[in-house]
């Protein structure tokens, strides 16, 4: 079945005729010839969209849709009426009515509305389904901040995730996190059980970015046949956010600039000034006030997403999180890949640490994903580190060994061993097992060397 439908009419001939047109489509029908058997009818078996004729004997049709919001707010409903009382029609929208049908209409405009009435209401559905699992996944506290910078940010984010209305500009690296914090914002504010709707402008084509914000009308360009409704719309009484911000075109940031200031906006091949409430987070990984002089970004706009500006930093500035954001990688995977991994290995533990890091937050979770993929162990170990980690940490030693060495070029071997183990030693912080490892020698020959060397 594709969804169960309540008619309610008290025209006999036209219960039949729209039940014979939608039974076509696989819907389970539900009649009712007034608006008390309506009621009834509708709280015995929850249908997933019920459409009512205004003028009804008895309760009329105003009073249905209340009655029915009051059961099911979730429930789509559809009003038919005719032009003489449309200023009715337009009073059940301000109620929760999702769309008017004027009489005479035309069987297909019904479907249509009908298909996207069910459309918005399984989004709703899904919103309700997920939002206790996504609060949960996006705590606050859920987020590693072990660095001081990072419990600044979280101490920040918390604060301005309350105020419903302020809009938040991150800025940070690829892969830093800023799309985590934005939904940690949303989860945890009074936004938390309406949509979180996320868009990357740099993903969609330009003439493509502004239909999928704003959505179209029938016959706004070619192919457009059938309403869209936007990623805005969408979004509303919720957190719409937009990531790569810096990619949209000038042309749609004047019209983004409007939506934000005035909450209002028009579908494209629209004249009905369409009302959202929604709040606005953007990130952007890269320099938005070099795109301001540069031409490639509205100064304006950026003044009034910035509000509460939020730079993440890279993860090579915050290595003290580095080995327990992993620990947490290692719990959420371990449930997901069905593994038991306890942790980390010292050694590989002091290289995470020590690489640089470019891909940020999702390389290091990749990497422990793919380990923990491919490996069934208890521990993340050295040998089971990507040979890029690795081979980034032989590099760097030698490279301080090398300008030393320039500095006197009568500088014997048995030095130059002994300043190579220093700094191998230096850049392992001590740690003689994994100095022995990059140096392809025995933990023992090691110990050997530095009594030698003391």
């Amino acid at each position: 079945m594709a969804g169960s439908i309540l008619i309610i009419d008290d025209e006999v001939l036209t219960l039949n005729n729209l039940k014979r047109a939608l039974e076509k489509d696989a819907y389970e029908i539900l009649l009712a010839d007034s608006g008390e058997a309506g009621i009834a009818i509708f709280k015995k078996h929850r249908p997933n969209l019920v459409l009512v004729d205004l003028m009804l004997p008895g309760i009329n049709g105003i009073e249905v849709l209340k009655q029915i919001k009051a059961i099911e707010s979730n429930t789509v409903v559809i009003m038919i009426t005719a032009y003489e009382i449309l200023e009715k029609a337009v009073e059940s929208m301000k109620l929760g009515a999702y769309d008017y049908l004027l009489k005479p209409f035309k069987i297909s405009d019904l479907k249509a509305s009908v298909v996207r009435a069910l459309e918005l209401q399984a989004l709703k559905i899904r919103v309700s389904e997920t939002v206790e699992y996504e609060k949960g996944k996006y705590f606050f506290d859920k987020i590693t901040a072990y660095n001081k910078k990072m419990i600044d940010i979280l101490f920040t984010a918390r604060k301005v995730a309350m105020l419903e209305k302020t809009t938040v500009l991150i800025t940070g690296e690829s892969g830093v996190g800023k799309g985590i914090l934005a939904r940690a914002m949303h989860y945890n504010s009074p936004r938390a059980d309406e949509p979180f709707i996320e868009i990357n402008c740099a993903a969609i084509p330009d003439n493509l970015l502004e239909s999928e914000l704003l959505g179209y009308e029938p016959g706004a360009f070619t192919d457009a046949r059938r309403r869209k409704i936007g990623l805005f719309e969408r979004a509303d009484h919720g957190t719409i956010f937009l990531d790569e911000i810096a990619d949209m075109p000038l042309p749609l940031q004047a019209k983004v600039l409007k939506v934000i200031e005035e909450q209002t906006f028009t579908r494209l091949g629209g004249t009905n000034q369409i009302k959202i409430d929604v709040r606005i987070i953007t990130a952007s990984n890269k320099n938005l006030k070099h795109a301001i002089e540069t031409g490639e970004f509205r100064e304006d706009l950026y003044y009034r997403l910035n509000v509460v500006p939020i730079h993440i930093p890279p993860l090579r500035e915050r290595r003290e999180d580095i080995v327990p954001m992993t620990l947490s990688f290692i719990q959420d995977l371990n449930r997901e890949l069905h593994r038991s991994y306890q942790g980390v290995t010292e050694e590989a533990a002091t290289i995470l640490r020590e690489y640089e890091w470019p891909g940020n937050v999702r390389e290091l979770k990749n990497i422990i994903e793919r380990i923990m993929a491919l490996h069934d162990a208890e521990e993340i170990a050295i040998d089971y580190l990507p040979q890029e980690i690795k081979t980034e940490l032989h590099a760097s030693a030698p490279e301080v060994i090398k300008d030393t060495v320039g500095k006197n070029e009568f500088i014997t071997l048995s030095e130059l061993e002994t300043m190579y183990i220093k700094q191998v030693l230096k850049h392992t912080n001590g740690n003689k097992s994994l100095a022995a490892k990059i140096l392809g020698i025995h933990p023992t020959s090691l110990f050997r060397k530095l009594k030698n060397i003391q």
